[in-house]
């Protein structure tokens, strides 16, 4: 029988350190807080991001900000929680109805090319990943959301090789997608020639290894 079944996010996985708001104008309010700290995170980074700069553009008190969360920190979480969500919705939707092995090439490297310009163009990604190796909470949500999107290309090779090892195809998924993230990192680091030859060397390594392995 094919596996339907839905990996765990992330953020079931790992605990968030905010409150969660439960009332519409509660949720608008952090909404604003979350627009406000992703505008100064891409100014100045989040380093030099101060809460009472986040409340003052959001326009809501300090006390409200420091409710829902309790430093900076948990901002930055709550951000890298919204990235992973979108992320996982993202390559669920690109995977789900991948059958054969010309389906898998043509949506894995969509899907690496979508990853690598999103680093390209949004400074937050950036900073937060950068923040996720000094913080062993983020790199522990990071995680999850690894394998997490790992397991939906577990689902592609199970159903393209359904007479494999489950935890060898579970391993090779968890790796490639590590590597993968580990790839466009190095290739955001140096310039972007150098880059777009890495990413394009890391597809041809990850498809061999997914479609011909």
């Amino acid at each position: 029988m094919e596996d339907t079944a839905t990996p765990a996010s992330a953020q079931e996985q790992v605990a968030s350190p905010r409150r969660a708001p439960t009332q519409q104008r509660s949720r608008e309010r952090v909404e604003r807080m979350l627009a406000a700290a992703s505008a100064l995170i891409a100014e100045q980074g989040s380093d030099a991001m101060r809460m009472g700069e986040v409340a003052e553009r959001a326009a809501v008190s300090i006390g409200s900000l420091y409710q829902f969360f309790p430093d900076k920190r948990a901002i930055v979480w709550a951000l890298a929680e919204r990235y992973t969500a979108e992320s996982q919705a993202c390559i669920s939707s690109a995977l789900k109805d991948v059958v054969d092995a010309e389906g898998l090439r043509q949506a894995f490297s969509e899907l690496v090319d979508i990853y690598y310009q999103l680093f390209l163009a949004e400074p937050v990604m950036r900073d937060i990943w950068s923040g996720t190796q000094a913080d062993k909470a983020l790199r522990q949500l990071e995680l999850a959301d690894s394998r997490a999107n790992a397991e939906f290309l577990t689902m592609v090779l199970k159903r393209l090789h359904p007479g494999a090892d489950p935890v060898a195809l579970e391993t090779t998924a968890f790796l490639v997608w590590q590597m993968g993230e580990a790839a466009v990192r190095l290739a955001i680091s140096v310039d972007r020639q150098e880059g777009d030859r890495l990413v394009a060397a890391y597809k041809r390594i990850a498809l061999r290894e997914l479609v011909d392995g």
